[in-house]
């Protein structure tokens, strides 16, 4: 929805918002100089490290690198998507958004939709508490829920009569509750789809009930059933719990995907807030990409048997194509029998979060399911590893991590020149009589730049500040930025200091622990050092092409100033 809104609105809008009063509206800032600053209100701190500069229409936490402009801001301090983060800034400064008519069309019709099931929700949630709703509060007893999560998640009950809710809604919300679903005319008379049921709302990421699913507290075949894909509803794309993890937690920097809504919610109850459940029996790429526009970081949990090996094979397989660096993807594999709901009653959260922590990288999940059945000391063996694991790496867009699985790949199967057969005497006897020593050829991988920038601060912390105004200046390279901003806070001088910190510091270790995740080859001082130096500090030549690339990208919104200046920076790429 947010390219149905004009480009230039978007500018002007930012131009009249005065970003200190629309934080400051929300937070308590500080003057500092021409600037304001405050704690941070997407981490949890006690020093002042987030600063808002007016003048230039952006905020900046030095804490945990969170940036942005006015609509950023809203979108994460609010939870909206990007159109209702204009539209809540537009009516802020007394301006419409100037939709086309569809455009307002539709969003209308989104919008009646969304009432007459929010409607529903609250309805669920009454029957809950009446008389009617008694067994299904025992149910929910009996699974260990107290009132307080039952309350944050909205559970509700689905009386057993077929009209309970069809008879309660006035005219209007009738029709929309059919066009939902939610309430069935498939054999030309109204009969509510969820009966005798627990209610699970399903909530987009603004709060607004988008679906329903249920289970069952009888006999019926089916133990969970989903409100029908609508206008508002696509199942790929929606994550249940999503918009209470993100109501909980401040900042979300990991999302754990679990099989079912109960599992979301008894972790929940356990202190484990940033778990979250896809609508359907597998992971698919709609459900990733919704996912990693969240977080860079996922661990999907599944039960230990054979079922759930194949949603993690699933999983795994449909991640392949957007695997580039940066994201970190694990899996957790249960003990058989468990699941999360019933494993963190028995053990734990401690237990639990433990077991979180220790899941297995993608990579090496792959090699593991990958080599089952085979013995790797047989020739054979290693060349169905190869068979099997080529393709699945060949799926992956070109990155470090995809050369570093490659170069592992080649370890485990061997190189070519392991089996050819090594050279004679002209006597006929092996070299000093045995076999020689085989040389292993180096494979080169490329780094991304945001870990060539870490890596450089690891080798120069000096070089911190540079680093810091390059990684905000740029908005790329979040990881350099945030490890920079912490060196100048802790105020580190040198190398030594810095491997003293980080190996002491408990807060630390857990920020940073998975900052060279997918590095397995790690280049000189020297060649850091350069390459680094190159970045932070590019020749012109390499400065007029970066410019020269950034105006062919935006070609149909450069200004009149701009198109002179890429005509002279295309002529001197000519001479």
């Amino acid at each position: 929805m947010s390219g149905l809104i004009p480009q230039r609105f978007v500018e002007d809008l930012l131009d009249r918002i005065d970003l200190a009063e629309l934080i400051g509206s929300r937070i308590t800032l500080k003057k500092a100089g021409a600037n304001y600053k405050a704690c941070c209100p997407f981490h949890d701190e006690k020093t002042p490290s987030f600063n808002v500069r007016p003048d230039k229409g952006f905020y900046h936490c030095f804490g945990c690198g969170a940036h942005g402009d006015a609509i950023s801001f809203v979108r994460e301090f609010d939870g909206l998507g990007f159109t209702e983060a204009v539209e809540d800034l537009a009516k802020r400064a007394g301006l419409e958004v100037p939709y086309d008519r569809v455009a307002k069309q539709e969003i209308q019709q989104a919008r009646t939709l969304t009432d007459a099931l929010d409607f529903a929700n609250r309805f669920y949630q009454s029957a809950l508490t009446s008389q009617q709703g008694a067994y299904a509060r025992d149910y929910l007893a009996q699974r260990g829920l107290d009132d307080a999560i039952i309350s944050e998640y909205q559970i509700g009950f689905a009386p057993g009569t077929g009209t309970a809710l069809f008879d309660t809604a006035n005219q209007e919300l009738k029709g929309r509750l059919i066009e939902t679903g939610t309430v069935s005319d498939k054999y030309g008379r109204p009969r509510d789809l969820f009966r005798n049921r627990v209610m699970f709302p399903i909530r987009n990421t603004r709060g607004r009930t988008v679906a329903f699913g249920g289970r069952t507290l009888g006999d019926d075949k089916a133990k969970y059933i989903n409100s029908p894909e609508s206008d508002v509803f696509h199942k790929s794309r929606e994550i249940y719990g999503l918009f209470e993890a993100r109501q909980a937690l401040k900042q979300l920097d990991r999302l754990l995907v679990v099989e079912g809504y109960m599992d979301v919610i008894a972790l929940a109850q356990h202190g484990i807030h940033y778990a979250v459940a896809t609508l359907g029996t597998a992971t698919n790429q709609d459900n990733l990409t919704a996912l990693l526009k969240q977080v860079r970081h996922i661990v999907f949990c599944f039960d230990g048997d054979q079922a759930g090996f194949r949603a993690a094979d699933r999983a795994m397989d449909n991640a392949l194509e957007l695997m580039t660096d940066g994201l970190h993807l694990q899996f957790l594999m249960l003990p058989q029998g468990e699941d999360p709901d019933t494993l963190v009653r028995k053990e734990g959260p401690e237990a639990f979060q433990k077991r979180v922590e220790g899941a297995t990288p993608l990579s090496r999940y792959l090699f593991d399911r990958q080599s089952e059945g085979l013995d790797l000391q047989l020739p054979e063996h290693r060349g169905e590893l190869r068979a099997r694991a080529e393709p699945l790496l060949n799926r992956m867009p070109k990155s470090t991590l995809r050369d570093a699985m490659w170069h592992e790949m080649l370890r485990l199967c061997g190189g070519r020149s392991q089996w050819q057969k090594p050279q004679r005497e002209p006597w006929g006897q092996w070299k000093g009589g045995r076999r020689d020593r085989i040389s292993e050829e180096r494979i080169d991988v490329r780094l991304s730049k945001d870990s060539i920038l870490c890596l450089a601060l690891l080798e120069a912390p000096e070089l911190a500040t540079e680093i810091s105004e390059y990684a905000t200046s740029s908005r790329q390279y979040d990881q350099a930025r945030n490890l920079a901003n912490w060196i100048l806070q802790r105020e580190v001088g040198d190398r030594n200091s810095l491997i003293f910190e980080l190996a002491t510091d408990e807060k630390a270790r857990e920020r940073f622990y998975h900052l060279f995740d997918g590095v397995e080859h790690i280049p000189s001082r020297e060649s850091t050092l350069a390459a680094a130096r190159e970045m932070l500090n590019p020749n012109e030549e390499a400065s007029r092409q970066q410019r020269l690339a950034t105006l062919l990208r935006n070609l149909s919104n450069l200004s009149s100033e701009e198109r002179k200046e890429l005509r002279t920076l295309s002529s001197g790429s000519q001479e």
